[in-house]
């Protein structure tokens, strides 16, 4: 499978925005999926995930309630909805999959998508 991050922008503090990301190639709903970010001279850190069924999601503790993570699989989407955005939401996102059910760990990713940048002004 393949990935494409979109939907990254400029924001004001307190805005809200919604990423996409579109899967090509074989069968979408095996795989787990995640969305991670980074920062300028940070390392890339997890964010959200979602089962294949979309029954069970994961949230790092910063977007908790604020974040939203989502997948289509006939349409073959993942989303990841964001709300009340703040200055230190800023970096580029990426969608990942995994073969994992569900997984917080940046290495047991094996495909990535490129990402999209999210600039959140204050």
């Amino acid at each position: 499978v393949q990935l494409q991050a979109s939907g990254g922008g400029l924001v004001q503090a307190g805005d809200s925005l919604r990423l996409s990301c579109a899967a090509s190639g074989r069968p979408f709903g095996t795989y787990g999926l995640g969305w991670f970010r980074q920062a300028p001279g940070k390392e890339r850190e997890f964010v959200s995930a979602i089962t294949w069924s979309g029954g069970r999601t994961y949230y790092t503790d910063s977007v908790k309630g604020r974040f939203a993570i989502s997948r289509d699989n006939e349409r073959k989407m993942l989303y990841l909805q964001m709300s009340s955005l703040k200055p230190e939401d800023t970096a580029v996102y990426f969608c990942a999959a995994t073969l994992k059910v569900i997984s917080k760990v940046k290495d047991e990713y094996s495909i990535w998508g490129l990402g999209t940048q999210v600039t959140v002004s204050s």
